[in-house]
């Protein structure tokens, strides 16, 4: 896919007046964020999301669309399971209800940045590299096996290495300073747990970015639908940590579902090595609209069946306070 430099250009503007209007209108007072309130920025999010790949459908390709749309409900799909990191980050370390739209805010943009400097390197090795798709491929089946052997382990300690770096090298405050990341006190600058908390989103999400940048281009590999795929999926992140809450948890079947969803892309970055060094046959192929049925299908079933053991466990829990 050819892209211009102003398309370029014209799609990060966009993205820029995004993160500007969600500043201006949600972030102006903080506040805590409504149920209601983020169901409509989902929705809108969403929307944009779906303008754009209808954009790519009309002036470029059904093709290139297909690849797009795959892409961002396979990194979307992704974000889902990587709430519940930030909301145990949330939790451990207290963050105010009314502060929490920011550090989101703040850590997305940092995300962005980090995402777009690993898609640049990931492309370049592509384009030179052949063999570099059996290295990704092999990554993804190995991580997919290890969300499946690892899916009951908890780690319910919010900070990282990254994080315990910071609060060795610098002096945290105890208290939270409102929005502030760092305060002087008694003529000595100490940071506070805002910013740590913000170091805390922007590195889980760059540990994210180790499984979702290879999957993605397992999907498509051009590098302006990769990055938008991405950007779309962060934006709208924020709005469905708060829509979704304690739904999360009920999508107990979620990190198999997604465990079965990088494998399956791990498989088919093998299976394109294997074409590009002519060693399969071309029947031999996963198209992208194979690939979409698979995605959309596996979380439809995933969902599916954690919200029907989340009821049994629920019904099973009435029962036995009644019986109690």
């Amino acid at each position: 896919m050819n892209v211009s430099w102003w398309v370029w250009a014209a799609t990060l503007a966009g993205l820029a007046v995004l993160l500007l209007i969600d500043l201006v209108i949600v972030d102006r007072k903080p506040h805590e964020v409504s149920t209601s309130e983020a169901a409509k920025w989902v929705v809108f999010y969403i929307g944009c999301a779906i303008a754009f790949g209808l954009g790519v459908w009309f002036f470029g390709d059904g093709h290139f669309a297909i690849e797009y749309f795959t892409g961002y409900i396979t990194e979307y799909s992704l974000s889902v399971d990587n709430l519940f990191i930030f909301m145990v980050i949330m939790s451990g370390f207290a963050v105010p209800a009314i502060h929490q739209h920011r550090v989101l805010l703040i850590g997305i943009v940092l995300a962005l940045v980090m995402r777009g400097i690993f898609i640049a390197v990931g492309a370049a090795l592509i384009a030179r590299f052949v063999w570099i798709f059996f290295i990704f491929g092999a990554f993804l089946i190995w991580t997919a096996l290890s969300m499946v052997r690892n899916k009951d382990d908890e780690d319910d300690d919010p900070e990282n290495a990254v994080v315990r770096w910071v609060r060795k090298l610098f002096p945290v405050t105890d208290d939270y300073h409102g929005a502030k990341s760092s305060v002087k006190i008694d003529g000595k600058r100490y940071l506070t747990p805002m910013f740590v908390v913000i170091v805390a989103i922007g590195s889980a999400d760059l540990l994210f970015a180790v499984d979702s940048i290879p999957a993605i281009f397992g999907i498509t590999q051009d590098p302006f639908l990769v990055f938008a795929a991405n950007a779309f999926a962060l934006m709208g992140l924020r709005q469905l940590y708060f829509l979704l809450g304690g739904l999360v948890n009920k999508l107990v079947y979620l990190s198999t579902g997604l465990a079965v969803i990088l494998g399956f892309i791990g498989v088919k970055l093998i299976i394109h090595a294997f074409h590009e060094y002519h060693l399969v046959p071309e029947w031999l192929e996963i198209n992208n609209w194979m690939s979409l049925g698979f995605i959309v299908l596996t979380l439809a079933i995933t969902t599916y069946l954690s919200l029907q053991k989340s009821k049994r466990d629920a019904q099973q829990v009435e029962s036995g306070t009644d019986q109690g």
